[in-house]
């Protein structure tokens, strides 16, 4: 029904958020009032067939979206679902036939084979000026250039290009399209004026038919096939343009103001900064991106492994799994006086654009156990973060506020610990954990209702706040010195 404003306003109904991240689908249930009602997901494995190489198949994407979401409507009725958001990992280069069949394994955000194509798109004229940023493997044009120069005949047969999350869309409306966030994380948006930039398309071999429809991401792109509104027990409802993971993640939290920022504590690690105008500073490697909501951008410093730094060292000593190993490290609750890890398992975007640093850890003795070694872990990704908050600062980013999402918020100990580093206190809201999957359920209501945003996606309450240790602090002002000495003495070693 409508509002005596005229604006079309939802009062009944749920929302439904799908977030397709790199180890798993996840999917939640949104009412509203803007509460979570439910939540699933559905594992993903990737694959590195060779150094540098990082791919997942899209029909697994596919599989574990419609797993996760019939899991969800296994314990929550879907019938009163009004509308979709989708979010996802960005960067992936999901190539299609002619039938929208899937070429080959789509190559991921951390894949780092396509260095010498980046040094191609380099020189070519202007490059930096429209796309906004630096050329780097992780985005989704270098690829393109590898597969053209690698695989010839999978190039030729090439008819879209799509992002993984606009993948799951074709599935489940055969719409090709996009949304701006994601878009720009492609290299082929001309980040400004929000359009399809034909001479970047052109220096990849692409044309304008390759690529899919560009949306905002609270505008509606079309609506669910009646198989799959059939399968899931929904009606054939919008689906909304969405956004990348990080503009979703932001959005979930309330982060769409000038100085407003998000720091993720996903598979990789992230400092968003929202903007109201296009910000581009790309010598750092920070990026300059769209954010998913109409005349707003932001600007975000990457470390490409940051949660996930923890699930492999749970693995590499054997801790029961990365609640337990945690309680190790808070139960011992002493800083690394002598190790330092690098958390550079897949390379690393800012500030070093590296695709061949590697992790590492400086300092192993006959003391060090399990537990210090996870401490370490935790204090190098912080580490890493500080350097990603340095390239922002550097290039004149006012940070205001800092909320935190990802799987890692639900840690307090690796709270303190990057409170301390950073040197600012960090909020940690009601749902943040969830992340994406938050603001794509939110981007969902918004396409339905057309209700302003400002309106409605406010900051959730904060369920508390991390204040900076004085004794920590001064304690890894000097360790993150060493840390950043560590990069310059091994950067020869990683080649």
């Amino acid at each position: 029904m409508r509002s005596g404003t005229g604006a079309l306003r939802v009062e009944v109904g749920k929302f439904l958020g799908i977030d397709l991240g790199t180890s798993a689908v996840k999917v939640v249930l949104a009412d509203e009032n803007d509460q979570i009602l439910g939540q699933a997901s559905c594992p993903l494995d990737v694959s590195r067939p060779k150094p540098l190489h990082t791919e997942q198949d899209a029909l697994d994407w596919w599989r574990a979206c419609d797993e996760a979401v019939r899991a969800l409507g296994a314990e929550h009725a879907l019938a009163d679902v009004e509308g979709i958001g989708l979010s996802g990992q960005m960067h992936g280069a999901t190539l299609l036939d002619e039938r929208d069949e899937p070429l080959r394994p789509a190559i991921l955000w951390n894949d780092g084979r396509s260095e010498p194509q980046c040094e191609a798109l380099e020189a070519f004229p202007r490059f930096r000026e429209i796309s906004g940023n630096l050329a780097m493997p992780g985005f989704t044009a270098p690829k393109l250039l590898w597969v053209r120069e690698h695989e010839p005949e999978i190039f030729e047969r090439t008819r879209r290009v799509l992002l993984p999350k606009d993948y799951l869309r074709l599935r489940m409306t055969g719409d090709a399209a996009t949304d701006q966030s994601d878009a720009a994380g492609t290299l082929w948006l001309d980040v400004e004026n929000r359009a399809w930039s034909r001479d970047l398309l052109e220096a990849t071999g692409l044309s304008l038919e390759a690529m899919p429809r560009l949306y905002e991401g609270s505008e509606p792109t079309g609506n669910l096939r009646a198989e799959v509104a059939e399968a899931w027990g929904m009606r054939r409802v919008p689906v909304a343009g969405g956004a990348g993971d990080q503009a979703a993640g932001a959005l979930g939290v309330g982060v769409v103001r000038p100085g407003e920022a998000s720091l993720s504590l996903g598979t990789s690690g992230v400092l968003f900064v929202a903007s109201d105008r296009f910000r581009a500073n790309p010598d750092r490697a920070v990026h300059a991106f769209c954010h998913c909501l109409p005349d707003t951008w932001h600007q975000m410093s990457v470390i490409l492994s940051a949660a996930s730094c923890l699930s492999w060292v749970t693995q590499l000593t054997g801790a029961k799994d990365e609640g337990a190993l945690l309680a190790e490290v808070e139960a011992a609750d002493r800083p690394s006086e002598a190790l330092v890890f690098l958390p550079y398992l897949s390379g690393e975007r800012t500030p070093h654009n590296d695709a061949r640093a590697t992790g590492s850890f400086v300092g192993l003795d006959h003391e060090t156990d399990r537990a210090s070694m996870g401490r370490a872990v935790l204090e190098g990704v912080a580490f890493a973060f500080a350097d990603a908050q340095d390239a922002l600062l550097s290039a004149g980013t006012a940070i205001e506020s800092v909320s935190v999402i990802g799987g890692g918020a639900r840690s307090e100990l690796w709270g303190r610990i990057m409170a301390s580093v950073l040197d600012r206190p960090l909020t940690y809201r009601a749902g943040g954990e969830v992340g994406p999957a938050q603001g794509a359920a939110r981007l969902a209501r918004l396409a339905v209702s057309g209700e302003p945003a400002e309106q409605f996606c406010d900051a959730p309450p904060i369920a508390f706040e991390v204040e900076p240790d004085a004794a920590l602090r001064d304690f890894y002002a000097d360790r993150l010195h060493r840390y950043r000495d560590l990069y310059t003495r091994l950067q020869g070693a990683f080649r």
